[in-house]
């Protein structure tokens, strides 16, 4: 099964994090971040991860009332900033939320109590599980 987290960073914290985007600023956690990557990538686990570039690069479409509505960045009223998001493979929801668990692990033990983040996974479509579906049935 594929598993995507997304890597949600609160702009207010005081901990010293881009929260515009982009790659961490603190060299450890870089390090031990590419450590981790390469740790999943070496096992299948990791599929694809990447660090977002700042909010200002972006741009915001929204529909309401029937009209599209384009807004470029950085959006003001956000709070929360996705910095980054892994596509995974796990055998098990179990098996993912222990991967997210060890990566918010790796930036509290770096950047301390003062970090406040917050991982969403969600389980992906993947033509791939229907086809193991199949040969079971």
């Amino acid at each position: 099964m594929k598993y995507m987290m997304l890597v949600k960073l609160n702009r207010n914290s005081k901990d010293g994090m881009n929260y515009e985007g982009g790659m961490p600023p603190d060299s450890k956690l870089g390090g031990a971040m590419e450590k981790l990557v390469e740790k999943l990538t070496k096992s299948g686990a990791m599929v694809e991860t990447g660090g977002l570039l700042p909010m200002a690069n972006g741009a915001q479409i929204r529909a309401r009332g029937g009209q599209l509505i384009v807004t470029d960045g950085p959006f003001i009223e956000s709070k929360e900033v996705t910095g980054g998001y892994a596509i995974l493979r796990a055998k098990s929801k179990k098996e993912a939320i222990k991967m997210g668990e060890d990566f918010m692990k790796l930036h509290l033990d770096i950047l301390g109590p003062s970090y406040e983040g917050e991982l969403e996974i969600r389980q992906m479509f993947d033509p791939a599980d229907l086809e193991g579906e199949a040969k079971k049935g």
